[in-house]
């Protein structure tokens, strides 16, 4: 019997006022598998990661997380999920190991020193663990953002552009332990990336979205053969632009 969905949308909508963010979505997402949510400003995105997370309320339809019914049911499984993005700030004042200890906290971490030391080992945060936030460059921030995130082993991870502010070497060292901790713990992961590069590389599916609907959904590799294209930017560009209709593959 196969398992149940780690996340699981139905026909969700989210409506600001008179702007309609997300359109009635739907997809599952089996566990320990990476999907990437890709699409231009203003596809959904963002608003469905937070839909997602419980922190956002869906005008309709329904979101499940570790069979438990977001937002009412979030607190029995918060701690089982997390989150990155470099786009949200930890508060400033506090140094990266101040700042470590009280996401412990919030998510019960077991012996938090011994998994803070180690993240600031595996995430080379030693040389600025007692800093303040506040005053680490856009790529140190990043890195003590991705720990954070790792910091109770979730079982959900929801990423949002996680290596936007940094150098190419970086954002690949970043990668290579994402992918690491997703191999060794069997973690669902959900990447909104506009990186094409990235998606192609941690992804075994990719759904597309443009003004809050789904418009192609598949793995990588089919979608390039459905568009006939070398590259995930160029399918990108042809869904955003509406510039090529899609092909029909063989399974």
């Amino acid at each position: 019997m196969p398992s149940p969905p780690a996340i699981s949308v139905s026909q969700l909508v989210k409506v600001f006022k008179a702007t309609t963010a997300v359109a009635g979505i739907s997809f599952d997402l089996v566990p320990g598998s990476v999907t990437g949510l890709l699409g231009g400003n203003g596809a959904g995105k963002s608003t469905t990661i937070a839909m997602i997370m419980g922190l956002t309320l869906p005008t309709s339809g329904t979101v499940q997380v570790l069979g438990a019914q977001m937002p009412r049911e979030r607190y029995q499984v918060l701690h089982r999920m997390n989150f990155e993005s470099p786009y949200v700030d930890m508060p400033m004042r506090l140094t990266v190991r101040q700042n470590l200890k009280v996401f412990a906290g919030l998510y019960g971490v077991e012996d938090a020193n011994a998994r803070i030391a180690a993240l600031s080992e595996e995430f080379d945060l030693t040389d600025f663990i007692d800093r303040q936030t506040g005053k680490l460059s856009s790529g140190q921030k990043t890195r003590v953002s991705v720990a954070k995130s790792l910091l109770n082993r979730p079982e959900v991870l929801l990423l949002d552009e996680p290596t936007a502010s940094l150098d190419p070497d970086t954002a690949d060292w970043v990668r290579m332990r994402l992918e690491a901790y997703r191999k060794a713990t069997g973690a669902t992961v959900l990447l909104a990336s506009h990186n094409m590069v990235e998606v192609e590389r941690l992804c075994d599916r990719v759904i597309m979205l443009k003004k809050g609907e789904i418009k192609d959904d598949d793995a990588p590799e089919r979608l390039l053969a459905r568009y006939g294209r070398d590259n995930l930017e160029e399918v990108f560009l042809d869904v955003a632009r509406g510039r090529r209709e899609a092909r029909e593959v063989m399974p």
